[in-house]
């Protein structure tokens, strides 16, 4: 499939949050959006949302409108307050209603549901190409010892040599490495960033991450716990 067309001054793929309860439009996006060279992180709600948004650095959400709890509105009226980061919201065919106010409290485009998904790939590409840029990561290479992370292209090394990564680890490794040096609570490290996943599945992940990483598994230096709260990423100088 052909990749979208990303911005080349960019040192890293753009982030998108997708923020939709529907889990099939979810799934969709993460795939499709992911194929054309994306990094992707899904919410099933507006509070899961806000947790993402504290943790992480997004250079474009997609919000759906209707949704349990808080709607895609309310979240977009609360995260311009103090976030400029670009908005593409979704809406039900025929709300007109849902689009002005949306356009009123400044999201940066919308689409009616059901949709192309060709199509929002391009609304994406064009938003991202008139948005002001985000400031890069200082660092595009994070070591551990004899390994290294390469953030851009998210491949992990060791001693030169590519180290493979089952899909769980390359999340779990994308995140901790995109808040080095800060705690990550488990529920932000939830693969697949579902409502529904078991955040204490991420202590087995944890332990086969480490295997990789660490020179003795047993005694961490890099992937360390923090307790009460999640894990860390350590890395060298």
């Amino acid at each position: 499939m052909q990749s979208a067309i990303l911005d080349e001054a960019k040192a890293y793929p753009p982030h998108i949050l997708v923020v939709d309860d529907d889990t099939r439009i979810r799934n969709l996006l993460k795939k499709f959006l992911g194929e054309n060279g994306y990094m992707v992180t899904t919410a099933a709600d507006a509070a899961e949302a806000r947790r993402h948004l504290q943790a992480l650095q997004f250079d474009l959400l997609v919000v759906d409108v209707m949704m349990p709890g808080e709607d895609g509105l309310s979240l977009t009226r609360g995260i311009r307050a103090n976030n400029p980061v670009p908005i593409l919201m979704l809406t039900a065919m025929g709300e007109s209603r849902d689009r002005i106010q949306g356009l009123e409290i400044g999201v940066d485009d919308y689409m009616a549901k059901p949709f192309e998904p060709k199509e929002l790939v391009l609304r994406i590409g064009s938003i991202l190409r008139r948005a002001p840029p985000v400031d890069a990561p200082a660092r595009h290479e994070l070591r551990f010892g004899e390994c290294r992370y390469d953030l851009a292209r998210q491949k992990l090394s060791r001693s030169g040599i590519p180290v493979h990564l089952t899909a769980a680890e390359a999340e779990l490794l994308r995140v901790l490495a995109q808040n080095a040096g800060k705690p990550v609570d488990r529920s932000l490290l939830a693969v697949g960033s579902e409502a529904d996943s078991n955040p204490r599945t991420i202590d087995v992940q944890i332990t086969r991450l480490r295997r990789k990483l660490e020179p003795d598994s047993r005694q961490p230096r890099y992937l360390q716990t923090v307790r009460g709260t999640g894990y860390m990423l350590r890395t060298d100088p």
